[in-house]
């Protein structure tokens, strides 16, 4: 069983948040409990058990239990209100563990058919599995299937050493889980935080002492606006990683200079393949390396593929996204120098103005130049005349109106940006541009 390998560390803490600590020992024995109850309750190996994912103390030992078990595990942490048994019904789910605060029940739901073929690969061997949804933030979201051997087998190399590690993002994404599993499997603490906003997630930072925050540029560039990393000791800090969207320059130089004793490096991974290794290019900029052991990456008419050991088996309800050799299509639109890549955006985010191209994240950039811009998203909206053009919504601390802002705006980018790539509508914004996952959402 996977949760044995906890055993060598029984003496140190796992899991601690604002909810309290849990040792090793301890999380074993939560493990044992949860197997106990689950097999009382003729729930185990063969099956899709879907759980609520947001109460840390009993759900990672849930989560390892079943792992341990040979269950299909559905973690749900970011299901908007009243879409639950939607996400169920996609997941094929045969038990659904919901509750808080250790009044988990647990419920059994008739399935009308046999499991969809690629979750039946796992529930007829009885193997261990992930079901895992996508954000959402440029579409509908989908249900991919993994299978846990393959995604927990990067952690059965060589030993490394243990870090006290801030668990940023929900155990319903990769990146979550990567940070969750890796943790627990070299003997780390894993610090965990309900409270997303800034001044939180520093106020954790500083009472637990974590050693990495792993998070996303979004959440970076609220953290400079909030002013919160000023008002906290987070000097244990040795390293920052961004991901799961582009960083916008301006913010990598701010962030630069408020922490100038910590290293940042830029990740990359997918639901769809897992996280891959990464290395920034020593000169600070966004030019990053990515493979490891495990994958293969290659670079076709600009976008970037993958083929990796730790694939997932395929999509619930969308289309395949492999070619006959194994190789994932990312639809990230990338630049090349060498061995170095530099992200440009996803295929489908780019803008087509009367037949150029403008990206988002670019566009982005610049307005994060201006004074007073504290966020912006940047999107094409269709247009009769161009086929698209370029219209922001923006977050501002000068109270200026959309049109004003707009006159302002038309200046400072003129001779800085292509006419084309200069937003032609500006909707000022009262809030937060990102969703659960501290990811722009680009949706209209």
């Amino acid at each position: 069983m996977w949760s044995d390998r906890l055993a060598a560390w029984a003496d140190r803490q796992a899991l601690v948040g604002d909810w309290g600590e849990l040792g090793y020992q301890a999380l074993r024995e939560s493990v044992a409990a949860w197997r106990t109850r689950l097999a009382a309750d003729g729930v185990g190996a063969g099956q899709v058990v879907a759980f609520e994912a947001r109460d840390w103390q009993s759900m990672v030992p849930l989560f390892v239990a079943l792992v341990d078990v040979g269950a299909v595990a559905v973690p749900l942490a970011s299901v908007p209100e009243g879409a639950i048994e939607q996400f169920l019904d996609i997941a094929q789910a045969d038990i659904y563990i919901g509750g808080r605060d250790g009044g988990h029940a647990i419920v059994k739901r008739p399935r009308p058919g046999p499991h969809h073929p690629l979750l039946a690969r796992l529930t007829d061997q009885k193997l261990a599995g992930l079901v895992l949804f996508s954000s959402g933030s440029s579409g509908a979201p989908k249900a991919m299937v993994h299978d846990m051997r393959r995604l927990l087998a990067r952690y059965e190399g060589k030993p490394r050493a243990a870090k006290r590690i801030l668990c940023f993002l929900l155990p319903d994404h990769i990146g979550g889980i990567n940070t969750l599993f890796h943790g627990l499997s070299y003997g780390g603490t894993v610090i965990t935080v309900d409270d997303r906003r800034p001044e939180a997630v520093c106020r954790t930072i500083e009472r637990w002492r974590a050693e990495i925050l792993p998070t996303t540029p979004s959440f970076l560039n609220l953290l400079l606006v909030s002013g919160a990393l000023h008002e906290h000791d987070l000097s244990s800090l040795g390293l920052v990683t961004y991901g799961t969207e582009l960083m916008p320059t301006t913010t990598l130089e701010r962030i630069r200079a408020a922490l100038p004793g910590v290293e940042l490096l830029q990740t990359y991974g997918l639901s769809e393949v897992g996280i891959l290794q990464s290395k920034s290019r020593p000169d600070g900029s966004l030019w990053v390396r990515v493979g490891g052991e495990g994958y293969e990456t290659k670079i076709v008419d600009g976008i970037l593929w993958i083929r990796a050991r730790s694939a997932m088996l395929g999509y619930l309800n969308a289309p395949q996204k492999f070619d006959a050799d194994g190789w994932f299509n990312t639809e990230d639109v990338v630049e090349q120098d060498g061995e170095w890549i530099r992200f440009c955006g996803r295929r489908s985010e780019i803008i087509n103005v009367g037949g150029a191209k403008a990206y988002p994240a670019e566009i982005e950039a610049a307005l994060l130049t201006i004074s007073g811009v504290e966020d912006v998203v940047v999107r094409g909206e269709r247009n009769p005349l161009l086929g698209q053009c370029v219209v922001a919504r923006v977050v501002l601390s000068t109270g200026e109106t959309a049109v004003a802002f707009k006159q302002r705006m038309r200046k400072e980018l003129a001779g800085r940006l292509p006419g084309y790539m200069i937003p032609v509508k500006v909707d000022i914004e009262p809030g937060q541009l990102h969703g659960d996952r501290m990811k722009k959402l680009r949706k209209g």
